[in-house]
């Protein structure tokens, strides 16, 4: 491999989004970013990460927010640094394929609301999935960061995340984001991997990893060595744990070298002050559970997702089956080598779980099967990185019809149809869009909000005391 010429190392911090959706389930609300907005725009962050992944379904369902407000007022308090959001291909921000017209309308409302990068992921790494939102967004002059999501099997190798790599370049992607979901990747894999598609590809590459399994500072350090252009961090009150690493610290570690970032510290310990109380708050309130903040090496053991282990055992409780754990997590390996070896990252984390319960369960593997586990069967949620074997096709479907085409292909265009649906309550265009993604949640908060509106609008009060006189 060529020799890498040092440089600045930029970060994208991860604090108004990733990190609290990591560690405190995406409750951080408007009102309590909006204050530090101005110093962290003056840090000179590569990106500010700020919406997608769960705070568009969070700011709906549990703080009773307007998303898109959130995202105008973000931009507002920080008009220099570019603002990025997580985007999931073809299932945008909710759990289902959407129609190509519902995508690009998504696109076009995210970019023109104040979003710069728009980072786009399959949880297949199915690039048919990633190629109409790549599209609406170069078409609307954003940023768009295709992701390889990274995952360990006998398939996974340096030459098959090499060709994906190209494929994404190909494809016209202006940059490449290597996710590590899981913290599965340490820290010699990561030069060995950095190295290999910084000689592949010729877009930036930036890493996304999670303090999971406790190795990412090193991850990092050695993937900065290898020639990565951007990485992700947290402040350290929402670092570490299931977040990402903290942002002082890999500023601290790259100071006085050819690596320097060039930030503030002194500014960089204010910011870190104002995170604190909240972070205080949310371990009183045991909105952060301490035990996100350990270190899980089970991730490594198991290759499972700190958040998908969990999962697993509130799933277990309920089924009063708790001294199946073990027993799960050894079927976790198998289920996902059954089904083509799927990258474990929403929602394929969750139907690979599940499906795992419910063959210990059972007792018999397959006895039992989900219905998402049958879509991935079907080829609903794309191509699997291996052909799933004529085996397991026939156990768990039978002579089911298969599909091997663009799953999206066979959705016809939403849009019309969503804003029949939606002229009752619709307050701007983007309304429609909150209602595409979570329907029966979005039209809640829509009743929320006429009925909030309803008790302050002076206008209407007006009215009300003119029909009433006091």
């Amino acid at each position: 491999m060529s020799k890498i010429t040092p440089k600045p190392i930029k970060l994208m911090d991860t604090t108004l989004r990733d990190s609290h959706q990591s560690l405190i389930a995406t409750r951080m609300k408007t009102e309590e970013m909006l204050p530090i907005l101005g110093k962290m725009d003056a840090v000179g962050f590569a990106a500010l990460e700020v919406w997608g992944g769960a705070t568009f379904d969070s700011c709906l369902r549990f703080l009773k927010e307007d998303p898109w407000e959130r995202l105008r007022k973000i931009r507002a308090g920080a008009p220099k640094t570019p603002l990025q959001m997580l985007f999931r291909g073809q299932n945008i921000l909710g759990y289902r394929h959407y129609a190509d017209d519902v995508v690009e309308y998504f696109v076009q409302k995210s970019i023109a609301n104040g979003i710069d990068v728009i980072r786009i992921f399959d949880a297949l790494n199915d690039i048919r999935n990633l190629q109409t939102a790549v599209n609406a967004c170069q078409k609307e002059k954003g940023h768009s960061q295709v992701t390889i999501c990274y995952t360990l099997s006998e398939v996974h190798t340096l030459e098959f995340f090499m060709k994906l790599a190209k494929d994404i370049e190909n494809m016209g992607a202006d940059s490449i984001c290597v996710k590590d979901m899981a913290g599965l990747l340490v820290p010699y894999e990561a030069d060995r991997l950095i190295g290999a598609l910084k000689e592949a590809v010729k877009i930036p590459i930036q890493l996304h990893t999670h303090y999971t399994s406790g190795v990412a500072s090193m991850t990092y350090l050695k993937a900065v060595e290898a020639g990565v252009d951007i990485i992700d961090t947290a402040m350290s009150p929402f670092a570490l744990g299931t977040s990402q690493p903290a942002t002082e610290v890999m500023v601290a570690t790259f100071k006085g070298t050819p690596y320097d970032t060039g930030y503030d510290e002194q500014l960089l310990s204010e910011i870190s002050e104002y995170f604190r109380p909240l972070r205080e708050k949310a371990l009183e309130s045991g909105l952060l559970n301490p035990k996100v903040l350990s270190v899980d090496i089970n991730t490594l053991l198991y290759q499972v997702p700190g958040g998908m282990l969990s999962n697993l055992v509130s799933q277990l409780k309920q089924q009063n089956a708790e001294d199946k754990y073990y027993e799960v997590l050894q079927e976790i390996p198998r289920v996902r080598a059954d089904f083509g070896y799927l990258p474990l990252v929403t929602p394929t984390s969750q139907i690979v779980g599940n499906q795992a319960v419910l063959n210990v369960l059972a007792g018999e593997r397959y006895k039992m099967v989900s219905k998402e586990a049958k879509g991935i069967i079907k080829g609903e949620y794309g191509e699997t990185p291996v052909p799933i074997s004529e085996e397991i096709v026939q156990k768990i479907i039978g002579s089911d019809t298969r599909i091997f085409h663009r799953p999206a292909d066979d959705i016809k265009p939403e849009l019309d149809k969503l804003r029949a649906e939606t002229a009752r309550y619709v307050q701007q265009e983007e309304d429609v869009l909150s209602y595409a993604l979570f329907d029966q949640v979005a039209t809640d908060f829509f009743k929320y909000r006429e009925a909030q509106q309803t008790k302050v609008d002076p206008a209407i009060a007006d009215e009300k005391n003119k029909a009433y006189p006091i």
